[in-house]
Parts: structure tokens; sequence; C-alpha cells
């Protein structure tokens, strides 16, 4: 779980603002369900959670 927040944190970091982190959370998870599809999981979940907050 560190692993995804840490992910998350440089992701957020490093974009400008008005960034569509939803579409990249799921981009990140579409790359990385062959390799890790638990990760790519929580990433979808993130995205999920993300649009439930900012709706």
């Amino acid at each position: 779980m560190y692993t995804l927040l840490a992910f998350l944190t440089r992701l957020f970091g490093a974009s400008p603002a008005g960034a569509d982190y939803p579409a990249q959370l799921m981009e990140q998870a579409g790359a990385r369900f062959g390799r890790n599809p638990e990760q790519a999981a929580e990433l979808r979940r993130a995205a999920s959670a993300w649009l439930r907050v900012v709706r």
C-alpha cells in the first residue's frame, strides 16, 4: 500500500494544475495490468474514489 501512496504522491506532485488525474490513474492501471494486476486494481479503485470525491 505504501508503494501506491508514494506513486500517487509523485503523480500528483509532478502534474500541472488541472490535470485529469483519474485518466492518468487508469492509464497507469492499464500499463501495469500484465505485470501486476493487484496494483492495477488499486489504481482503478483510486481513480474511482477520486471521481466520487470530486463529483
